[in-house]
């Protein structure tokens, strides 16, 4: 944090006059946060509860890093958009909702979100990273950054009705993302919150632990989470905490590293992928493009067949024209409905279940199949801009 603590206002100690009154935070701990720098990566469902707690507490400088756009289906739990800003990149939308909330602070939109061009470079400049991203990818470039740059990551993630929070920190003796999950998942074996759903009030409970863990870390109080996981469930009303130790294997922070930069971290990402099935003729690869997809069916219609295995209600939003409809969990037992002749374009909302069928039917003798990646969340975005997404 910075050595020199700035002065605070009349109408700062006035605003922040409940933080003075606790005696962990005081005069001393408000003007630690003042000269924060914290960047909040992903202004999504955890980003909006942890930047908004943040402003509101006085942090300095404030980061927010994203490179999406606000759609209709983020409303119900990312609070730092509304209607109004449906179609405008978050962070515009956020550093607004931001800098009402509080005026004095400084708020610093990266619309490029974090790349591995710009990760390290960018992490230098706070200290501390507040990770509200909801992919693996995401997930452990934010790590390795943060763990290379010797930052404190506050790692949020949620699922359903059940959160986790903690900080990766090896620097400060704690574990990092890695010693935890070694390796990604292979693609499609986890679903996200765009097929698995999730509880909106679980965004703030989660996002707001984070906040509270970045204030903890900036004025220096309390036991941070380094090296625990705090684990809640919403449905049981349960909160439990998990020792999650250093490990000594682990490649970016362990006894015998291998990981010394990000260059390193992508080639090791690259030699541990989990290949595609190739049990299919070339000429039927086991994943297409959705433009690939279009093409496919256009030239031969009545040789490819395109079958969506989302639920009911997801195609009262939209749906492909001409598509099949067989939900997933219905496939096993409609597989006589299926032509084995025919090439198979297996789609879903942004293609892990999909992905799955389409690994379940090649295993059943149907040879012809194929996953169209990103499904029809990514048909809407570059085959029919007009499609409703959610």
């Amino acid at each position: 944090m910075s050595e020199r603590l700035p002065q605070l206002s009349p109408a700062e100690l006035a605003r922040y006059s409940r933080h003075l009154q606790l005696e962990e935070i005081g005069l001393e701990g408000q003007r630690k946060l003042a000269a924060a720098r914290v960047l909040v990566v992903g202004a999504g469902g955890l980003g909006s509860p942890a930047a908004l707690y943040l402003a509101a507490a006085g942090i300095g400088t404030l980061g927010i890093a994203d490179f999406d756009r606000v759609e209709l289906h983020n409303l119900h739990r990312q609070l730092l958009h509304d209607d109004r800003h449906l179609g405008q990149p978050k962070v515009d939308s956020a550093a607004s909702r931001l800098r009402t909330t509080n005026p004095f602070i400084r708020v610093v939109p990266h619309p490029d979100g974090v790349t591995p061009q710009n990760a390290c470079a960018l992490f230098r400049d706070y200290d501390v990273i507040v990770d509200g991203t909801d992919n693996f990818a995401a997930r452990y470039l934010n790590n390795d950054a943060a763990v290379l740059t010797d930052r404190p990551l506050v790692y949020g993630s949620i699922y359903k009705f059940e959160g986790q929070v903690t900080v990766f920190h090896p620097a400060g003796g704690g574990p990092c993302y890695r010693c935890l999950f070694p390796e990604p998942p292979a693609a499609g074996t986890v679903p996200g919150c765009g097929e698995a759903g999730v509880l909106g009030a679980l965004c703030g409970i989660v996002g707001s632990l984070q906040a509270l863990e970045v204030i903890k870390l900036v004025i220096g109080v309390g036991a941070p989470l380094r090296g625990r996981v705090l684990t809640c469930n919403t449905l049981a009303a349960s909160f439990s905490t998990l020792a999650l130790p250093r490990a000594a294997s682990c490649p970016l922070c362990g006894d015998h590293r291998t990981i010394r930069d990000l260059e390193s971290a992508a080639a090791i990402a690259s030699a541990c992928a989990t290949p595609a099935p190739a049990d299919a003729p070339a000429e039927v690869p086991f994943e297409v493009s959705v433009t690939d997809a279009r093409e496919r069916r256009d030239r031969a219609p009545g040789r490819t067949t395109i079958i969506d295995v989302r639920e009911p209600y997801e195609l009262e939003i939209c749906r492909i024209e001409g598509a099949q409809h067989i939900p997933m969990r219905q496939i096993p037992q409609r597989l006589a409905e299926l032509p084995t002749d025919q090439h198979l374009l297996i789609v879903c909302h942004t293609g892990g279940r999909s992905s799955r069928v389409t690994e379940f039917l090649r295993a059943r003798g149907f040879p012809l199949v194929s996953n169209v990646a990103g499904g029809i969340d990514a048909w809407a975005e570059a085959i029919e801009p007009g499609m409703r997404r959610y």
